[in-house]
């Protein structure tokens, strides 16, 4: 099932995740820059797996499955480290929140509309949402340990209120799509219940 460089990326990129996290417990700035340069790396295989699984036509079910997964479960993780560590000011956790409530509402949609045969393509404010998301991310993991003059905090701060308004928007565009799935169904038709 791993036979791919793609898929082994995708599943390094989730294998980081508990690095990620530990590395916020070392002590002053490693606190900042390692937990930072292993999400940039993370990143980074982000990026190649798409890239090489393209490239390459090794194209997978379990990649398709994997990918999303890895990216919101590496997100998630490294905004509840933030705020456990206080680099996210209280009002920002907002965003924060929003961030991750449409994840989590995304996920479940492209899984309802997976079951009908509907492909959800990922637009290009999305892929530029992910990319504001992450940097704002990135910045903030570094947040009062960056230089003074940079008002890092302050940046990151503001990028992640930005991703959070292109997450309204691009969830918005889901849901719409699901909805419509949804009304086109018939009440009656059976169907597997899931477990809430």
């Amino acid at each position: 099932m791993l036979n791919s460089l793609p898929n082994i990326l995708t599943v390094s990129r989730i294998l980081a995740i508990p690095a990620i996290c530990a590395a916020f417990f070392l002590p002053g700035a490693w606190s900042a820059w390692v937990p930072l340069v292993l999400f940039v790396a993370a990143g980074i295989t982000d990026w190649f797996d798409g890239y090489l699984a393209r490239k390459w036509k090794q194209m997978s079910d379990l990649g398709r499955f994997l990918d999303p997964v890895a990216d919101k479960l590496l997100v998630a993780a490294v905004i509840l480290m933030l705020i456990a560590f206080e680099r996210i000011d209280r009002i920002t956790c907002l965003a924060a929140v929003v961030i991750m409530c449409r994840e989590i509402t995304v996920t479940g949609l492209r899984e309802f509309l997976a079951e009908l045969r509907v492909k959800v393509p990922v637009s290009r404010l999305a892929k530029w949402k992910t990319t504001v998301q992450l940097i704002a991310l990135g910045i903030l993991i570094v947040g009062d340990y960056g230089p003074d003059a940079f008002h890092v905090r302050l940046i990151g701060e503001i990028g992640l209120w930005i991703a959070a308004v292109l997450t309204i928007y691009t969830g918005w565009d889901y849901l719409q799509t699901g909805l419509r799935h949804m009304a086109s169904e018939p009440a009656n038709k059976p169907g597997p219940k899931g477990m809430e």
